[in-house]
């Protein structure tokens, strides 16, 4: 074990510290001591700052009555950031609950109508200005998707052709987005399969989150990318907060987000799914 770890973690009676999977931004590790595990994460290279967005989102969450890791503390280690937090032992659950539970954070509104956050959303070497704004369509298109063209364009995975296409497929985002009339929503921020759970008692919680205020229908994007979201979470969610009209049609735009990211991320892999949702907004 590492012994700066054991001195700075604010834990008492560390018996071991095991990497454990946890995502493609941090370090994970469980903490074994002589009472309840604990979650700590590490992000070699940072500093203590970057953490900030997400202990906000958790403490929002908590505010919020969502169920979610607790934030025991933060810091820096010689070699990088920290973040502990509780650590949230598996079981099984419904479906249904998550919605019902996703369907409650989106119900939770920033009071002032504005959009944004309070930090930077910062996801690896992707960096977004989350700063506030009364047009979600300034922050999702010119803050996020503009952002995310030119980074995959910088890295050689467009062509100038496909850049076009982006244009193109912009001003249909822009004129749907001015008709549509968003509120700020607290949003998880990367709502895929790989960020919530249940718990052993059965209840849904999420983690992770990349906090702003916006448009609910940017959670529910990224729920349809990977999959982990049944019929019964849809429904649920609908039961508790029913979608406005023309809904799915948008949630594409946000579908493509999330495909942005990952083709920026990790490459062409995602090039073809990225041109494939361009297509389809295109052919509306």
């Amino acid at each position: 074990m590492n012994q700066e770890w054991i001195e700075k973690l604010p834990v008492d009676g560390i018996r071991d510290i095991i990497p454990v999977p946890g995502g493609d931004v941090n370090d994970a590790y469980r903490v074994e001591t002589d009472d309840d595990p604990e979650f700590l994460l590490v992000q070699p290279g940072r500093s203590e700052a970057f953490y900030a967005a997400e202990i906000a989102g958790l403490e929002a969450f908590e505010e919020a009555g969502i169920t979610a890791p607790r934030v025991l503390g933060s810091g820096e280690f010689d070699d990088g950031a920290w973040l502990l937090l509780t650590y949230l032992e598996e079981g099984s659950g419904s479906q249904k609950d998550l919605g019902q539970m996703v369907a409650k954070m989106h119900l939770t509104y920033q009071n002032d109508g504005m959009f944004g956050f309070g930090q930077r959303h910062e996801g690896g070497d992707i960096s977004f200005d989350n700063g506030w704004t009364d047009s979600w369509s300034e922050l999702f298109i010119a803050r996020r998707m503009d952002v995310l063209k030119e980074r995959i364009v910088d890295k050689g995975l467009w062509t100038i052709k496909d850049s076009e296409t982006y244009m193109e497929v912009r001003n249909v985002m822009t004129a749907a987005l001015e008709e549509h009339s968003s509120e700020p929503s607290l949003l998880h921020g990367d709502l895929w399969a790989g960020n919530y759970m249940f718990l052993s008692d059965g209840r849904p919680a999420l983690f992770d989150p990349s906090p702003l205020y916006g448009d609910r229908e940017f959670d529910l994007g990224a729920t349809t990318v990977f999959g982990g979201f049944s019929g019964d979470f849809y429904d649920a969610y609908e039961a508790e907060y029913p979608l406005g009209e023309g809904a799915w049609e948008r949630i594409r735009f946000y579908r493509l987000y999330l495909l942005m990211v990952h083709l920026a991320k990790f490459g062409g892999i995602y090039k073809t799914s990225v041109h494939g949702v361009m297509q389809d907004i295109l052919n509306g």
